[in-house]
């Protein structure tokens, strides 16, 4: 299972196009695209409104199925995940994920929680921390594999972590 994560794009619809275009079982929005619920380059992504989002349409999170995965997705700025992920994992645990995705800080990363796989894949426009634009590819098959990449497609950085 392939399974694509952006987050934080800001208006920047080129972004949007390149990285929604990569084949993958399921892309997943984290928030702040800054576009409306009817633009039609979001349409059939798995989008959640992110603090700089107006469209109220948006969804605030989204969990759905995806092969054996439950992906749980929300930009992160109701979770205060700036400051620690904990409220977040409470969230995940409700919803049964065994994914969560979000954004909100511009940072890129991925970690293992009571056996939940959070993953915040960065910003294609505006990063933070001194690192690269990025986005973010899930592959769950023994373990997880995230890849980071920047918006030149090339690797940023790995972790592969045991489910």
């Amino acid at each position: 299972m392939k399974i694509i994560v952006l987050s934080d794009s800001h208006g920047d619809t080129a972004t949007v196009q390149q990285i929604a275009a990569l084949p993958a079982d399921a892309t997943f929005h984290c928030g702040d695209s800054e576009l409306p619920v009817d633009h039609p380059l979001i349409k059939g992504l798995h989008i959640v409104r992110g603090n700089c989002d107006r469209d109220r349409q948006l969804p605030a999170s989204v969990s759905v199925k995806v092969g054996d995965e439950s992906v749980f997705v929300v930009h992160g700025h109701e979770h205060d995940v700036k400051r620690s992920l904990l409220a977040l994992s409470y969230a995940a645990a409700e919803q049964q994920a065994s994914i969560v995705l979000f954004g909100h800080s511009h940072l890129y990363g991925a970690e293992m929680i009571g056996g939940v796989l959070f993953v915040n894949p960065g910003s294609t426009t505006q990063p933070r921390g001194g690192r690269e634009a990025t986005y973010a590819v899930i592959e769950a098959e023994e373990t997880y594999t995230v890849s980071f990449y920047n918006m030149n497609n090339q690797l940023v950085d790995q972790t592969v972590l045991e489910k």
